[in-house]
């Protein structure tokens, strides 16, 4: 790749990050002067409604959503990479239904979504779906050889939690379905400020293990065959990636629903913007790009104003799709997985 290219491509995401973090800050419902916004994050005198409408929820609002959109995106990444399939996803493993499974318990048989206890217990239930459909992938992929078989079995599990959601749906209050519909349709407004340490913790050490894949994710791209005369051991690669993508999906969806697209299309965005599959340069590619996409979703959800906060993943396949269409047309022209 050209260095040239890529240093231009990493300043001008690094400005869009800054860009799209400014944005979030000074857009709302409430018309909140710039000046009293710095005071508001320096500590300077200010309304305390608006204080409390910066600090509170401008502010981790952004900073869950730039998290957010780096670790789908470095998961949907990992997959991509693993199944060496262009179209694979956080999504497509089954882990966001697993944990959407666990949410319907809590919201619907339960009854689970008042207070802070209510949140917890959502919290809870989604990673614990997300958990026990990662433990079934891991089982299966230590007794099967085939990633494409694994995939399969996720596909699968996806489709069981699916059903199991569609008739708790079924005998559920109108009130239950209606707190699960909008739970589903994504938001990064539900980490607050108390909480961005540990989500931001959970996300970043997540990410940070990831890298260590990176060289065996490089021989990945030139076959399971190969990877292995280089010494890859590719029954501990898999488990590897299975368990850090999966538990970056599951993070992600407890805390802010199952976002859709994010995890698909960032690291085809990645490819095209710095031409090149090498990991050791796609991965933080990966990851910046996620972050900007992540804000940018939350930039536009809160540009209505008044009118209200746009659920996220109303605005990820007006993002996703085109995309995801320029990349079938042009997928004989686009290097991928070399």
């Amino acid at each position: 790749m050209n260095r040239s290219r890529s240093i231009f491509s990493i300043a001008f995401l690094t400005l869009m990050i800054v860009f799209v973090f400014a944005g979030c800050l000074f857009t709302g419902a409430a018309d909140i002067p710039a000046d009293d916004v710095l005071r508001a994050l320096t500590g300077g005198e200010i309304r305390p409604s608006w204080r409390y409408i910066v600090m509170e929820t401008r502010l981790p609002a952004v900073l869950t959503a730039l998290l957010s959109g780096a670790a789908l995106a470095v998961a949907g990444l990992q997959l991509q990479t693993l199944f060496s399939n262009p179209l694979a996803g956080p999504s497509i493993l089954g882990v966001s239904t697993g944990a959407s499974l666990g949410v319907a318990v809590v919201m619907l048989a339960l009854g689970g979504v008042a207070g802070a206890g209510g949140q917890l217990a959502v919290l809870a239930g989604a990673l614990a779906g997300a958990v026990l459909v990662i433990a079934a992938l891991l089982g299966m992929a230590s007794t099967v050889r085939s990633a494409t078989m694994v995939l399969i079995v996720g596909i699968l599990l996806g489709y069981l939690s699916s059903s199991a959601i569609a008739l708790l749906n079924f005998f559920s209050s109108r009130e239950g379905v209606h707190n699960y519909v909008m739970w589903g349709l994504g938001s990064f407004s539900g980490v607050s400020l108390s909480q961005i340490p540990v989500y931001a913790m959970l996300t970043l050490s997540l990410t940070a293990v990831s890298l260590l894949f990176v060289k065996p994710m490089n021989a990945l791209l030139l076959g399971e065959r190969y990877a292995m005369s280089a010494g890859v051991n590719i029954r501990m690669v898999r488990n590897g990636l299975l368990l850090v993508s999966g538990a970056l999906t599951a993070v992600v969806t407890a805390w802010c629903g199952p976002i859709a697209f994010i995890g698909l299309i960032v690291p085809h965005i990645s490819r095209l913007a710095f031409r090149t599959s090498n990991h050791r340069i796609l991965l933080p590619a990966t990851i910046l790009t996620g972050a900007a996409v992540g804000g940018l979703c939350q930039w536009i959800s809160v540009s209505p104003g008044e009118w209200g906060i746009l659920p996220v993943n109303a605005i990820t396949p007006v993002i996703g799709v085109p995309i995801i269409i320029y990349i079938i047309i042009k997928r004989r022209s686009i290097a991928y997985f070399n």
